[in-house]
């Protein structure tokens, strides 16, 4: 498969090294000081664009791709909000495939699995509050994670006493900490922390008068979510549409 990176920092490197170990041929790299090969011939050849840049950036980047007949896989989070629904629209009546994650890891796609039928479960049981925790590396710009948010949605889906998720505290690189104004009692409280070069803690506590129920995941390092981006990759290339990482981990 040719494949196209957009973006080159740490997480494209580690999405190229292991594209070449699977036998991918990488056909063109995009960065900030080369927009121009967006309309390259090496571009255009691209069977899928691997994409992990930033919120402002992601959106511009699927344009461009999709206007050279480019498949699009992408972990850039903090577009979805303002874009979203003329992304949806493109991909389900424009004949555009992107393939969106907020995570592409296998551990968080099991992790995602776990906690939705715990909250299945512990709707059964309101004396359970709940909240979650994100800890995340210095360089990350936005907050809470994609991934959290993920989670979060997940919970308030499954949770009648849930309605919506919001902030509740963030701890800054620079060591300040942000308290949020105070929620109704039916918000799902996010607690973000940026910390070293964490490549991503993400935990969800239930916590009764009797006793406390956790489950954490923790990533060693970004390898995982580049393995996972490269995976979904290959299957994007067989397949068209928003996809999502349902359609590759079906649990």
């Amino acid at each position: 498969m040719k494949i196209a990176l957009i973006g080159y920092g740490k997480m494209g490197r580690m999405i190229e090294q292991i594209a070449l170990q699977r036998g991918h041929e990488i056909v063109s790299v995009i960065d900030v000081d080369n927009q121009a090969d967006f309309d390259s011939e090496a571009f255009a050849s691209a069977d899928v664009a691997i994409e992990f840049t930033t919120p402002a950036a992601a959106y511009g980047n699927y344009l461009r791709a999709f206007a050279k007949g480019v498949k699009v896989v992408s972990g850039s989070t903090g577009w979805m909000a303002q874009h979203g629904d003329e992304i949806k629209a493109m991909c389900e009546k424009d004949g555009k495939t992107l393939f969106w994650a907020s995570n592409f890891s296998i551990g968080v796609a099991i992790f995602s699995a776990v906690n939705r039928y715990l909250a299945k479960i512990m709707n059964q049981f309101p004396q359970y509050d709940v909240d979650m925790e994100e800890v995340h590396h210095i360089h990350k710009l936005d907050h809470p994670s994609g991934t959290a948010i993920t989670l979060a949605e997940e919970i308030v889906g499954q949770l009648d006493r849930k309605s919506a998720w919001k902030v509740g505290r963030y701890d800054g690189a620079d060591g300040t900490t942000h308290e949020f104004t105070p929620v109704n009692d039916d918000s799902l409280l996010i607690n973000c922390r940026r910390k070293g070069e964490v490549p991503g803690i993400h935990t969800i506590r239930y916590d009764s008068d009797a006793d406390s129920i956790t489950i954490s995941h923790d990533a060693h390092s970004r390898r995982g979510f580049a393995l996972g981006a490269v995976l979904a990759a290959e299957y994007t290339q067989k397949h068209e549409g928003l996809l999502t990482i349902g359609d590759l981990f079906d649990f």
